[in-house]
């Protein structure tokens, strides 16, 4: 599932391509075909990013809602836009561009309650300037849930995923099996610290990189890595190979049905 710095990143796109002008919208797959005739011919005047979330704001006061979840893409082209290829749920065409959405996991147009509403349910995001992060801190000082967990939790904090959930833990040095509630405030404002710098680079780059210049392949003398994902990390997807930090070999379990690294090194154990 992409993380929040992509969904920031598809938000400057959108604004970027359609800001300021009226869209035609229709749903090649049929799936969405109402809510892309009440978007068609609407001007979009504004797009924006909580968490994992996509919104679009409309000249109607509408706004369009993605979640990609697992599967959802969003390709852009410029027109004339060829014939749909797939299962596309809405396409919005304008100016000079195209933009196909494929499988999300949610595509809805919501009133302003219903957006309110939506906001309301999630936690802050590094990556908004509104964010505030002692909303989060009351809720994973009291929490007996393990900080691995409440970091993937979007009520707690909205964007992060398993990847910056796993790095800025080790960069932080925080076993995530510790409680919430044994977290010290001065951890957890490092924690926040190290999202807001490492997401904002990931909405710059477009990939993930997480490890310090002293830890780059090219500092170190050692192969970039190779995975789907891209980027430098120190724990995720490392499983039994060294810490780049200490040697020690990197561990895995799973913790609330998702993959967890961690070195027990960097990381002590919170028993």
């Amino acid at each position: 599932m992409p993380e929040g710095h992509t969904i920031h990143r598809l938000a400057a796109e959108h604004q970027r391509m359609f800001g300021g002008r009226a869209v035609r919208a229709s749903s090649p797959q049929g799936r969405f075909a109402e809510g892309a005739a009440r978007l068609d011919g609407r001007v979009l005047v504004g797009a924006d990013a909580h968490g994992k979330h996509l919104l679009l704001g409309f000249d109607d006061e509408s706004t369009l809602h993605v979640h990609l979840g697992i599967y959802g893409k969003v390709g852009f082209g410029g027109l004339p836009a060829p014939e749909p290829v797939g299962l596309v749920r809405l396409r919005l065409e304008g100016g000079e561009h195209f933009a196909d959405l494929r499988g999300p996991n949610r595509c809805e147009v919501l009133e302003p309650g219903g957006v309110k509403l939506l906001r309301d349910r999630l936690g802050p995001d590094p990556l908004r300037a509104d964010a505030d992060p002692e909303a989060a801190w009351r809720r994973i000082s009291r929490a007996r849930t393990p900080v691995g967990v409440l970091l993937m939790d979007q009520s707690v904090v909205a964007g992060p995923g398993n990847i910056y959930r796993a790095e800025v833990l080790f960069r932080q040095g925080v076993d995530p099996r510790l409680p919430g509630r044994r977290l010290s405030a001065e951890r957890w404002a490092g924690i926040w610290s190290d999202l807001v710098v490492l997401m904002a680079e990931g909405v710059r780059a477009g990939r993930i990189d997480t490890v310090r210049p002293e830890h780059t392949p090219e500092a170190m003398g050692r192969p970039p890595r190779v995975d789907d994902h891209g980027g430098e990390v120190y724990v995720y997807r490392r499983a039994g190979l060294p810490c780049l930090v200490c040697g020690t070999a990197v561990a895995a379990a799973v913790l609330a049905g998702r993959n967890l690294f961690w070195c027990p090194g960097c990381q002590p154990s919170a028993a």
